[in-house]
């Protein structure tokens, strides 16, 4: 049945009241064929994977074995994709004319296009690789993609080699862009001092239009038109370190109107001194349980990070957004350290972490207190370790796959975390109980920045108690615990009978442009998402005047 009556809001987050908890269970349904390494949500269907082709079963038509492939979540079956060359530990991101971007990855200079692909099966999707001009200025392996508000990408840091600390000479502490700004990279002083842990650096796009930058346990606040790193933030507390080897997550808490306070939460990692040589570590030592958030307004960074503590250690964990808000962590150990055999007794399982985190936590966002718990949440009996991944679907559930912290296939029953396969699904009740649900009939396939659009909606009245959310979502680039460009963004709304208007972001420091999915949440319960375009689909760089309107904000 439908609301009769007008519904108008803004935000719900920062309510001190209870929440429905959500009974989650894992359903393990088909086999990858590859492992991904590296996970995006490109389609209502379709999931696509980066891999190397080390042994992996599913096969190209010419009988080679596949570097990446194209995941159906409706019939739970891998398509391979041709890709000229190792597609392993690179970065992504969408960028605003809908191309996915993968900065090679393997210590290599080119960059591959994908899309954009509108099959719903991916017949005739392809991956397009070094085509004329496109390619980076410097050897890049383990780097960042970030989409910025012109909608091109912003790539940071990596390595020019395969190494576990990255410092001289494999660190390649410079920024350059796609398409380029300039001749030369752009060298910085953050990654140098972030040294040796600052591979994947974890970043975020600000409403200010500023870059939020932490690796190690260093953070700095990074102006992209003047080329300045603006300050230095707080470090992290308690010596706490994130970022590839020593990988903690990182994610950007929802944004509200009216003045989409940037918060955000990292959780996980080691505080191991950095100082210790490889050899003097093992997959044994102990990782870190602590949480830490903070909000990037000039009265945020003067409270500093508030630190929460979550129910056990973990490293590698996927830090996964949820439509409501909060943020599923899942995968990897509550032990030692990102990549195959480095550390000490490393070689005996060729894992460089040990003792896997099966069960996932939950973080309420929406709660003042008491934020962390696993109530409702059940235990895989599958560990994802090293080069694991989770990502929320067009569906509204949870894709988990991967795990090989070892330098090839290697099957089960040899080895303790062998090469892993298999898919599982962590869904929430009312997925798996075919609950009713919010269900979006029809839609925009662009909202323009700052611009009305019109929507046909169901919302089951069992489900109007609470408030009525519009979230505006990018689902993240999915590699080594990191989930590039994840973003959720409250939209301003107005529900008359079945009739829904919704308001676009005011600008692009709110969401940079680019495909993204919009979720209707009701009670708790979120729709299928519906996959649009953010703004007007041009090629990047957007000049300033589809860039949207400025408005007040106290983002730094």
């Amino acid at each position: 049945m439908l609301l009769p009556f007008a519904l108008s809001c803004l935000a719900i987050f920062g309510s001190t009241t209870a929440q429905r908890t959500i009974q989650w269970s894992f359903v393990q349904n088909g086999t990858s064929g590859i492992i991904p390494v590296e996970l995006i949500t490109i389609s209502p269907t379709l999931m696509l994977m980066y891999d190397r082709a080390d042994g992996n079963p599913l096969l190209l038509p010419n009988g080679e074995r596949a570097w990446a492939a194209l995941w159906n979540i409706e019939t739970q079956t891998a398509t391979p994709l041709l890709s000229q060359t190792d597609t392993f530990c690179a970065g992504g991101a969408f960028i605003s004319n809908g191309t996915l971007l993968h900065p090679r990855g393997d210590g290599r200079m080119g960059i591959r296009l994908f899309g954009p692909c509108t099959s719903p099966t991916g017949a005739g999707c392809t991956v397009f690789e070094d085509p004329a001009n496109i390619h980076l200025k410097v050897l890049r392996w383990y780097p960042t993609g970030l989409r910025i508000p012109d909608g091109s990408l912003m790539i940071i840091g990596g390595s020019n080699f395969n190494t576990f600390y990255n410092d001289a000479p494999t660190a390649v502490n410079s920024i350059e862009f796609f398409p380029s700004k300039e001749d030369t990279v752009r060298p910085s002083q953050f990654l140098l001092d972030a040294q040796p842990v600052n591979m994947f650096p974890r970043s975020v796009v600000l409403p200010s239009g500023h870059v939020f930058i932490a690796a190690n346990n260093i953070s700095m606040l990074y102006d992209v038109e003047s080329n300045t790193e603006l300050a230095r933030l707080p470090e992290i507390p308690n010596g706490v370190r994130i970022a590839n080897p020593f990988d903690g997550s990182l994610q950007l808490l929802p944004l509200t109107p009216p003045l989409y306070e940037p918060t955000v939460l990292v959780c996980g990692g080691s505080a191991t001194d950095d100082r210790r040589p490889a050899s003097n570590l093992t997959n044994l030592d102990p990782t870190t349980k602590q949480c830490s958030r903070m909000t990037l307004t000039p009265a945020g960074i003067a409270r500093g990070w508030q630190v929460e503590l979550m129910p056990d250690q973990r490293i590698l964990t996927e830090s996964v957004l949820l439509p409501n808000g909060d943020v599923i962590f899942i995968n990897g150990g509550h032990t030692g350290y990102s990549g195959y055999p480095t550390v000490s007794n490393a070689n005996a399982t060729l894992s460089n972490a040990a003792n896997p985190a099966l069960r996932p936590i939950l973080y309420r966002t929406s709660l003042a207190t008491n934020r962390i718990t696993q109530e409702g949440l059940p235990s895989s009996n599958i560990p994802r370790m090293y080069h694991s991944v989770a990502s929320i679907t067009g569906k509204g559930n949870i894709m988990v796959a991967g795990s090989n912290p070892n330098p090839a296939v290697i099957p089960p029953g040899t080895i303790p975390f062998p090469t892993e396969f298999r898919v599982e699904y962590l869904n929430p009740d009312f997925i798996t109980n075919n609950a009713p649900r919010p269900v979006i009939q029809s839609a925009p396939t662009h909202l323009l920045f700052n611009q009305r659009a019109t929507m046909k909606v169901t919302i089951p009245r069992s489900l109007l108690s609470n408030t009525l959310q519009v979230s505006l979502m990018d689902l993240g680039y999915v590699t080594h615990a990191q989930h590039a460009n994840s973003r959720l963004v409250v939209l301003e709304h107005t529900l008359v009978g079945n009739t829904l208007t919704i308001t676009g972001p005011p600008n692009a420091n709110i969401f940079p442009p680019a495909p993204a999915w919009l979720f209707l949440v009701a009670d708790g319960v979120w729709s299928e998402g519906l996959q649009l375009m953010v703004g007007d689909g041009g090629n990047p760089p957007r000049p300033a005047s589809a860039q949207g309107i400025k408005i007040p904000t106290n983002s730094i």
